[in-house]
């Protein structure tokens, strides 16, 4: 048996290498490519959408009857396209929630789709939200929720067999998924919690999706720990390993991104009180410059109502939001403009950093008071500084500000910690003709992508 484990675990290892490298006398934890390519995504739509939807519920309790479920102007296609309209590189769909209900046409359980009149009980959500996905172009994830209120072989060994036949029918019918996101949620009485063989869960991952990330309860992308939204002022994607890892027999540092989830509206699953609930465009944009500009992806929840179809209300409030964000960002007034710096490697030198190119970076030659100076020509205001590592070589930065030339002295206006794949830094209005990146404290000697400056309306 212990043969058996190690066999397992070598395989799942040998599907996702950790990845690091060794720079002087330091370890460097490294994204894999996996990861790095989830992260360039920045942002992804949540799509609470089940019984819940039908019930005016949360948390169904699993005695919900499936004729209930009847989404009559059901249409994937508006809920993919809006996605792609805002911004959103992948969306995560409730497959099965807590109530047990599933999307799908599965052949383990009689609650579901199938035994419900919507399309006479043919109709497949996952299949079609799978399909618009792959035709629109957008990355294609699911929920699946460990905790399950209707199925009696919960509790029982019987139930790892169960949940791993759904998720390989999840995971071989239809098509490619970036992200299988496992909720540790339970609200059932003390004690009695399923002892999840998460190790074989893993396994059937790797095996059939070896590119799939694992979010949540699992090694690959970690939950930021509310659900606001919003990451912390200080977030590295380097952390300790997890009880996730540790099954997997990985121990000390990893590459474990944070993921910031949270819903349009107050509640994860629509509800027509919540239509005049929805959040207003100053608070998405607050949360988009504290998850995506603190160095996390972003999952923002957009409910589908009981048609089948995303509110008209939600879909206003996210054109309004999209609409303040590529104003926002349309002009980087850092780009391409002559840059020098405190010191650099010849194979990174101080222009990399405002060419607009993913692939380069400057690098100066120590850790600690480096600076990079941006001459912007002319008098130019801003008020917000982006800035970006070039994580695919791992996060190195954990103290920086940023200063602007007032004519006759260096002005710092702002300062912060880590950066990792983004860090966006708002202030007021600043007009300056200069402004410097100064690197105060690193772990390892910086890779600065990106720098640039832009100008938010108010």
């Amino acid at each position: 048996m212990i043969g058996k484990i190690a066999a397992t675990v070598a395989g799942i290892l040998a599907c996702r290498k950790l990845t690091g490298a060794t720079e002087g006398s330091k370890m460097i934890v490294k994204p894999s490519p996996q990861q790095l390519s989830w992260q360039e995504l920045e942002m992804g739509m949540f799509i609470h959408f089940g019984m819940n939807t039908f019930t005016d519920r949360e948390w169904g309790d699993g005695t919900e009857d499936p004729r209930w479920f009847n989404p009559t102007e059901f249409d994937a296609r508006q809920w993919i396209s809006v996605a792609k309209e805002a911004g959103f590189g992948y969306v995560v769909l409730t497959a099965k929630h807590h109530d047990g209900f599933c999307l799908w046409q599965t052949r383990y359980t009689e609650h579901s789709v199938k035994n419900s009149p919507w399309r006479n009980g043919k109709g497949d959500v996952v299949k079609e939200v799978a399909k618009a996905c792959e035709e629109i172009g957008v990355k294609f994830g699911f929920y699946l929720s460990p905790w399950d209120r209707h199925e009696k072989s919960y509790g029982t060994p019987d139930y790892d067999r169960y949940f791993k036949n759904q998720l390989t029918e999840l995971l071989t019918e239809y098509g490619e998924v970036l992200e299988v996101w496992f909720d540790g949620a339970y609200g059932g009485p003390p004690g009695k919690e399923h002892k999840y063989d998460w190790l074989g869960y893993y396994e059937v991952i790797r095996k059939l999706q070896p590119n799939a990330l694992i979010a949540i309860c699992g090694p690959d992308i970690r939950w930021v720990g509310n659900e606001e939204g919003v990451a912390p002022e200080t977030n590295w994607s380097v952390q300790e390993a997890s009880h996730f890892h540790r099954i997997l027999g990985i121990t000390g540092k990893v590459w474990y991104p944070a993921e910031c989830d949270v819903s349009i509206r107050p509640g994860w699953f629509w509800h027509a009180r919540e239509d005049e609930k929805v959040k207003s465009v100053e608070h998405l944009l607050d949360i988009y410059f504290k998850s995506v500009g603190r160095n996390s992806v972003l999952l923002l929840n957009v409910p589908p109502n009981r048609k089948g179809l995303i509110s008209d209300v939600d879909i206003q409030r996210l054109r309004e939001w999209r609409k303040v964000l590529d104003r926002t960002f349309a002009t980087n007034f850092a780009l391409n403009k002559p840059a020098t710096a405190s010191s650099f490697r010849p194979d990174a030198k101080p222009s990399n950093a405002v060419d607009g190119r993913k692939e380069t970076f400057w690098s100066p030659l120590s850790e600690k008071d480096e600076w990079l100076e941006i001459d912007l020509q002319r008098p130019t205001t801003f008020n917000v500084a982006m800035v970006q590592e070039h994580i695919a070589e791992g996060q190195r930065v954990e103290r920086y500000r940023i200063e602007a030339w007032d004519g006759s002295d260096w002005k710092v206006i702002a300062r912060g910690t880590t950066i990792g794949y983004k860090k966006l830094d708002r202030f007021n209005d600043v007009t300056a003709t200069k402004v410097r990146l100064v690197i105060e404290s690193a772990l390892a000697t910086p890779l600065i992508q990106a720098f640039g400056l832009y100008r938010m309306e108010r």
